[in-house]
């Protein structure tokens, strides 16, 4: 019997497509994993900018520590030397 566009459908083609589209077991497998990293990917970057969003932003400030009262301070980022609030002594930044 036809179809409405004419063509003639036999029982044998629809099976051989049923057939064919099958995945092999090889194919499931890379397909499941694909899928799993792939969602575990999403997952992590999500939290990732979840976590940055809530996070303090780094500050630019320089720290100072002075050598004479030992008192731990911080300045501007264009400030090279630093008086301390404390004594009055100058001091370099900590480098780490």
């Amino acid at each position: 019997m036809g179809h409405l566009d004419g063509s003639l459908h036999k029982p044998d083609q629809s099976r051989n497509t049923i057939a064919s589209a099958r995945m092999s077991v090889p194919t499931l497998i890379l397909t499941y994993v694909a899928v799993l990293l792939a969602g575990l990917s999403a997952l992590g970057i999500y939290s990732e900018l979840r976590r940055r969003r809530f996070e303090p932003a780094a500050s630019s400030d320089r720290i100072f520590r002075c050598g004479k009262c030992g008192y731990v301070y911080t300045d501007d980022p264009d400030v090279d030397r630093s008086r301390c609030s404390q004594c009055g002594q100058t001091n370099d930044a900590i480098q780490f």
